[in-house]
């Protein structure tokens, strides 16, 4: 079953830049690389890194994807051309969203085989990076998030390659629900569980949900 297209590719390398008074790194200003294929690994693509190794990349976050059917409405709250990486993605994808996708979903996309892994939860530097600080709790209120793959088989991808759905999940929680649970009804006990539930989630929110789950109990 295909669900889009891959319309971009792009891939950066972590540099040093100011924010505030301090100096941080960041691997969120990724450029489109066209045509050419380029290796996909279970870490990520080639040319490719994050500067922040505790919070981003890893074999659960592989490939951050977003949606270019988000980019009409950041057009018409920014008032300006929005343009394949500026949401710090890797893949900038056409047609599918948050709520046809479903953690633990497999694709193929070019010589590849990944699988969803999580929502993306956007930090300070995406705000940073548009320079409106508030972008980051936006975008998880709104649920435009975009979202992680993990790779389970590695191999060269480019830009037009189709996203080919070779296995549902049978729990079918969307990125979207992942999300609602996550950050609007946070106390939401069977939505934190059914969650839990699905092994292909990421070990990052397994353990975030795990915790406040537990504290939820004992309230």
């Amino acid at each position: 079953m295909e669900l889009g297209t891959v319309i971009s590719i792009n891939t950066g390398l972590p540099e040093t830049v100011q924010f505030g008074k301090k100096d941080i790194s960041t691997g969120i200003n990724k450029s489109p690389i066209g045509t050419q294929p380029v290796y996909l690994s279970r870490t990520g693509l080639n040319g490719d890194g994050q500067g922040d190794l505790v919070f981003h990349g890893g074999a659960d976050k592989a490939v951050c994807v977003y949606s270019a059917e988000h980019f009409p409405y950041w057009e018409g709250r920014w008032q300006r051309d929005v343009l394949p990486g500026a949401f710090g993605e890797n893949f900038t994808v056409s047609a599918l969203t948050e709520h046809e996708v479903c953690i633990g979903d497999v694709w193929s996309v070019g010589e590849t085989v990944v699988q969803v892994s999580q929502p993306r939860q956007p930090c300070y530097k995406l705000g940073m990076k548009h320079q409106l600080p508030e972008l980051a709790h936006e975008v998880q209120i709104n649920g435009f998030t975009g979202f992680y793959l993990r790779v389970l088989a590695e191999g060269h991808v480019r830009q037009g390659d189709k996203l080919l759905l070779t296995e549902r999940h049978p729990a079918a929680i969307t990125i979207a629900e992942a999300n609602r649970v996550m950050h609007i009804d946070k106390q939401d006990k069977a939505g934190i569980r059914s969650l839990l539930a699905i092994a292909e989630l990421s070990e990052s929110w397994q353990h975030t949900l795990a915790g406040r789950l537990e504290k939820l109990g004992a309230e």
